[in-house]
């Protein structure tokens, strides 16, 4: 039985990725410490998904706790790691910087120092679209973007990639990036989007739609998000003689790294997804129409040819399919 180290399984992405390692076999030695970032009782009831099962065992530890950290590698000895957990949140980057630094930065060197003492086959990590930051061209690709992060969330996430290039480089550690594309779905997270627009529709609030609802997103369904990865993590970056140090490709390198964008590579204008809620619900919303936010970007569009080169999986699912899956949920959880 393989046995998988996944952090962040409280965690909207990281509950749903070790779900499915769970369903597909694998012993999971999960890892978070269930922070109050957003309600706790959802968090509590997404880890009561894995509890039952007899092959996850359950750490709840802080990843800044590099003792404790390296304490569960050496008892456990994971063969594969998928570092998912970080303090998320584009706006609340501004308001607590450090919340950031000591989960983001602090913690993904536990993890890699954890990997440095213990190695494993291949680590996969989550970064973000949002390193993207001013990168105007579309669609938006690992081989180019990523160097111009305008909120501190992203440069965090642009500081890991940076990290696990120098330990790839320096240990030999296989590390695999990958660039999540505003992900959604049923146990999603309150602080986003499609959370906030069902709750005030059915609240009859007003739902803020910031920049005047001007805004483009690549929304990606939580299925193919958790797909991807997997997928992914069977195949651990190599080093690459002949890679060209002269002409430096940022997606690949001569040390065992690589990334990719996960996105469903169709980008969505928010008035349309905003519909695609209203139709679900069966309500129409009113509309707050604010300005833009510090540290957004005004569109994604990710680039996904390398990871269908890669792994042979595109994702799909349309945000009309997505939204209904998550609304059935959201009523169901809320009895709404």
């Amino acid at each position: 039985m393989e046995k998988v180290l996944v952090t962040g399984t409280a965690g909207f992405i990281g509950n749903a990725v070790a779900l499915r390692l769970l369903q597909e076999g694998s012993h999971v030695i999960g890892l978070d410490c269930v922070t109050d970032y957003y309600d706790v009782t959802l968090k509590e009831q997404r880890l009561k998904r894995l509890t039952s099962s007899n092959h996850f065992t359950e750490e709840r530890i802080r990843l800044e706790d590099a003792d404790s950290v390296m304490r569960i590698f050496k008892q456990h000895s994971p063969t594969k790691v998928i570092h998912l957990a970080a303090q998320a949140g584009v706006r609340y980057s501004l308001e607590n910087p450090q919340s950031y630094v000591d989960s983001n930065i602090t913690g993904f060197l536990s993890i890699l120092e954890a990997i440095r003492a213990h190695p494993v086959e291949h680590m996969v990590y989550a970064s973000t679209s949002s390193v993207y930051g001013l990168d105007e061209t579309m669609p938006l690709t690992t081989h180019r973007g990523g160097n111009h992060p305008v909120s501190f969330y992203a440069a965090t996430k642009k500081a890991n990639e940076a990290m696990a290039h120098s330990y790839a480089h320096l240990f030999n550690l296989p590390c695999t990036g990958l660039r999540f594309f505003t992900v959604y779905g049923p146990w999603g997270r309150p602080d986003m989007a499609l959370f906030k627009f069902t709750k005030a529709i059915l609240e009859d609030k007003p739902v803020p739609l910031f920049n005047g609802g001007n805004m483009v997103r690549d929304f990606t369904y939580v299925d193919d998000i958790v797909e991807g990865i997997l997928r992914v993590a069977k195949h651990a970056p190599k080093r690459t003689p002949l890679w060209d140090g002269k002409q430096a490709d940022p997606a690949s390198s001569s040390a065992p790294f690589q990334l990719f964008n996960i996105g469903n590579s169709t980008p969505v204008q928010l008035m349309d997804y905003l519909a695609a809620i209203e139709d679900a619900l069966g309500k129409t919303a009113e509309r707050e129409l604010l300005p833009f936010q510090a540290g957004d970007v005004p569109a994604t569009f990710a680039d996904v040819s390398d990871l269908i080169e890669t792994t042979g999986f595109k994702p799909q699912t349309s945000v009309k399919t997505g939204v209904a899956n998550f609304v059935k949920w959201y009523r169901d959880y809320y009895n709404v």
